[in-house]
């Protein structure tokens, strides 16, 4: 294929960039590969993603021509292509999508010169390895033969290299509604002269040879796809082209794989570096190389654009992606300590000047990655002993069940996927079935921890409306529509439905409000709510005498107050932690209950004592603002994102939200809980604790108002007892610092005394020895030293006679005794004597057990007369070792 003209990959991308350029078209910048914004779309997987508003006509666009590179991942759902990464040469879960957009402005006979024009006239690749697919048509359709396109490609390629193509392969559907039409693939023929003159290229589209590969897709969108199916002519018309940069590059560079490119040998090159073995020589090592720079990849992008790895929803799809990759360095390259890590800085480099978003996380993203590897590494060694043992008592029927591959997934922490990959490498395949149904179990398990025995519900009043007022006020008149006994732990309670109630219901990491219902003649006391099926169950411990007249239900308002205050003031530390630290904070999980506020969030690192000041005195400023609320109830989620609402992970959200505003530039969040008026309320606050809770999670704790008083209070009452006792010097902490050098002084030169006096009871008891055919013993019941000392005292006595000597030593405390052996090595390697043997002979007249070494042993028991039967054990021992 000496006929391509050979261009590096960063000039690729800008040649398109320019030419586009010169055609009229803004170059705009990636979209997120995370998609923060749209429920039926974890990642961006084509360059259109961020179009789609235009495409479906909710939004008008600046510019009727764009061109960008796009950064995409496919590795679940339609386009999977996770499984065929590594082992063949084109596919990816990260990729770049080249596009250029035309919305209303040009379309068919544009798109395919330009297409023609840059492949051909920029990049060089040959006209005769080129073919275009059109759109045959479909009659049950109603569509016609995309003649219009067909007719634009004779222009410039010859008929046999124009290939009709079905509605599958040739006409393109965002969904099954919306804009549509059909589409042109551009594919290459990168096969050696000798096999194309075997069989022609047009032979081999979309048959998936490895070398005849598509590299551009021009969609021509046309129609309106509605939900009974029928095509609706829109009223413009619009271009939508997406290009595979790595495919792109293998065809310029005149490679036979993606990976041969430059795009990937840089990274092949950088683990050929760590792991010490050479890319090309042995097949299952070259896949484990390609699954590695593949992988690599799309974790990081993937964390750099917000999505740290977890066990849920898209963090977990993250996860699967490294642990994939984890397990191949580890089986085919002998990884056994976190390396991707190590990866990164080439990566960065590498892609600096188009996406410097891993440049600049550089350190963060390291840390998150070199922290699962680690955590993965810790079970992966023992969950592949386990998996090899399944695969070797599966062996007569080369399935893996269920129940198993559950336990490599909730023990070991092996996704279903990587079970499957190892299974298909040696033959066998895992009953999914099986595992889904156990993993259905687990789920079930959890509900069932948390179950409550209850009778059933009695029906009180019958209306139809319920009401949440808590958001304006703490107390309303009530009927109780229905209630129940239930047991919890053991405890009875009452639960109670109303027709009205402003307790706040836990939810969103807000704790229950407490209260009371007030009848004419008695007051129950409510000592929490929740949700359950969407109802506000409020909790007593007692049943009103007559549950059906009316009442008042009155929220305790001074728990409300404080719960309030510490769940605005979960926003405000929120705002500004990802002002310090960085857009990568996101909230993790809260606990708001009127004593104190919990927040987790994504982190890596420990928070310095100097950043946990300068985020509180950040935060306290914010509440000397007194910034006021906005509330907002009834919005529609994507107006209230389009307006820069935080969309907390793992919250679901309906179709209308509420959003609760502190500042639009400052805090902007959904949420459902109760808030300060204005954060003036607040008071203060106060961190109290920062701490790791799991990897990438950290937590603060923190109080706010009455709180943060009372605790800095208690801690100036300390302060003050310390200054009282010391009769309030100058200056408190050099004083403290003297005191501790004093003592450490004195507790370094007791130490030195004892050891002294240790040495000493060493050398008096040594010079007592006996000895007996050559061999030195001793034999002493002590009670001067305490019990951690006797080991430092026998192995004293060890020092001062390496050769042929056997200890034995006791000592009585508190009627407990204590047993320790130590031999010389002679005497073990020569005369076989043990001492770990030994001692659990000798522990049987203490009347208790040990163990230990060969050459040293200890034991313990309630016996200490026992220790004169040990002394005479030994001397009958030591005298028959020579005998």
């Amino acid at each position: 294929m000496g006929e391509f003209f050979t261009m590096h990959s960063s000039e690729i991308r800008s040649q398109f960039f320019k030419f586009f350029e010169n055609k009229g078209h803004k170059i705009v910048p990636t979209a997120p590969l995370v998609i923060k914004n749209d429920p039926t779309l974890m990642f961006t997987n084509a360059g259109m993603n961020q179009f789609k508003d235009i495409f479906l006509g909710n939004n008008k666009p600046e510019n009727t021509r764009v061109a960008d590179t796009q950064k995409c991942l496919r590795v679940s759902g339609k386009h999977n292509d996770l499984e065929e990464v590594g082992f063949d040469t084109y596919h990816h879960t990260f990729f770049e999508m080249l596009g250029n957009w035309s919305f209303g402005d040009y379309f068919k006979k544009e798109a395919i010169e330009y297409s023609w024009e840059l492949l051909t006239q920029y990049y060089h690749l040959p006209a005769e390895r080129l073919y275009a697919t059109v759109f045959r048509g479909d009659k049950t359709q109603g569509l016609q033969f995309d003649d219009e396109s067909f007719q634009y490609w004779k222009n410039f390629l010859p008929v046999n290299q124009i290939i009709e193509g079905s509605l599958k392969d040739n006409f393109w559907e965002m969904g099954e509604t919306g804009p549509c039409g059909p589409c042109s693939e551009i594919h290459i023929d990168l096969r050696s002269e000798s096999e194309r003159k075997k069989i022609p290229g047009e032979k081999l589209v979309n048959t998936g040879n490895p070398l005849v590969v598509e590299l551009w897709n021009l969609v021509f969108i046309e129609y309106n796809r509605q939900v009974n199916g029928t095509l609706l002519k829109l009223p413009e018309k619009h271009v939508d082209t997406g290009m595979g940069f790595e495919r792109l590059a293998m065809a310029i560079q005149s490679k036979n794989s993606n990976y041969e490119t430059d795009i990937f040998q840089t990274l092949i090159a950088e683990i050929v570096k760590l792991c010490g073995t050479n890319y090309g020589v042995d097949e299952k090592k070259d896949v484990a190389y390609r699954v590695i720079a593949d992988h690599i990849r799309a974790v990081a992008f993937a964390i750099a654009d917000g999505q740290i790895p977890s066990n849920i929803k898209a963090g977990y799809v993250i996860r699967r992606i490294l642990r994939r990759a984890v397990r191949f360095g580890y089986t085919f390259l002998n990884f056994k300590e976190p390396f991707l890590y190590k990866l990164l800085p080439v990566l960065a480099e590498q892609f600096n000047l188009v996406f410097p978003e891993v440049s600049n996380q550089l350190s963060f993203i390291e840390k998150v990655i070199r922290e699962e590897e680690k955590t993965f590494l810790n079970t992966l060694e023992s969950g592949l002993k386990k998996l090899d043992e399944l695969l070797l008592s599966s062996s007569w029927k080369k399935i893996i069940e269920g129940e198993p591959a559950f336990e490599l997934y909730d023990t070991y922490g092996f996704p279903l996927d990587l079970t499957q990959l190892i299974a298909r490498e040696n033959g066998y395949s895992v009953d999914e079935k099986g595992f889904n149904s156990e993993m259905e179990k687990q789920k079930e398990r959890s509900k069932q921890k948390g179950k409550i025995n209850a009778g059933d519900w009695f029906s009180v009043n019958k209306m139809d409306t319920f009401s949440f007022t808590g958001y304006d006020q703490i107390e309303n008149t009530a009927h109780i529509l229905q209630y129940r006994k239930v047991n919890i732990k053991g405890k009875d309670f009452y639960q109670f439905v109303l027709d009205k109630t402003p307790f706040f219901a836990e939810s969103g990491g807000q704790v229950g409000d407490t209260g009371e219902f007030i009848f004419e003649n008695q007051t129950v006391k409510v000592v929490d709510t929740k949700k359950e099926n969407n109802l506000w169950v409020h909790y007593s411990e007692e049943l009103p005498v007559d549950p059906s007249t009316e009442f008042i239900a009155r929220v305790n308002k001074n728990k409300r107050r404080d719960t309030e205050n510490n769940h605005s003031a979960t926003h405000v530390l929120h705002a500004v932690l990802r002002n310090v630290l960085g857009n990568h904070v996101v909230q993790r999980g809260s606990l708001v209950c009127a004593d104190y506020l919990r927040f987790d969030f994504s982190h890596f690192s420990k928070i310095e004592q100097s950043e946990l000041e300068v985020i509180e005195k950040l935060i306290n400023e914010k509440i000397r603002e007194n910034i006021l609320l906005t509330e907002d109830r009834n919005v529609p989620i994507k107006d209230a994102v389009a307006r820069g609402a935080m969309a907390l992970f793992g919250e679901k959200y309906g179709e209308m939200v509420r959003v609760i505003t502190f500042d639009s530039k400052f805090s902007v969040e959904l949420c459902g809980g109760t808030h300060v008026k204005q954060l003036g309320n607040i008071g203060l606050l106060k961190i109290i604790s920062e701490s790791s809770i799991s990897a990438g999670v950290r937590r603060i704790e923190a109080v706010t108002a009455d709180g943060a008083e009372n605790y800095i209070l208690q801690r100036m009452h300390l302060l003050q007892k310390v200054n009282d006792l010391m009769k309030h010097p100058n200056d408190t902490v050099s004083v403290l610092e003297h005191i501790l050098n004093d003592y450490q002084s004195l507790k370094n030169a007791f130490a030195r005394q004892k050891e002294k006096e240790l040495s000493e009871l060493a050398k008096r008891i040594y010079v007592q020895k006996k000895i007996k055919g050559g061999v030195s013993f001793i034999t002493e019941i002590i009670s001067e030293v305490n019990d951690f000392s006797v080991k430092d005292l026998v192995f004293k006595i060890m020092e001062l006679q390496k050769e042929e000597i056997f200890i034995a030593i006791g000592s009585c405390e508190n009627q407990k005794a204590n047993l320790f052996i130590s031999v010389s090595d002679d005497l073990i390697k020569e005369k076989g004597i043990d001492a770990s043997k030994l001692i659990m002979e000798f522990a049987k007249d203490i009347e208790g057990g040990g163990g230990g070494k060969p050459h040293f042993a200890s034991a313990g028991g309630k016996n200490p007369e026992g220790l004169k039967v040990v002394m005479g054990k030994v001397e009958r021992l030591v005298g028959g070792i020579n005998s």
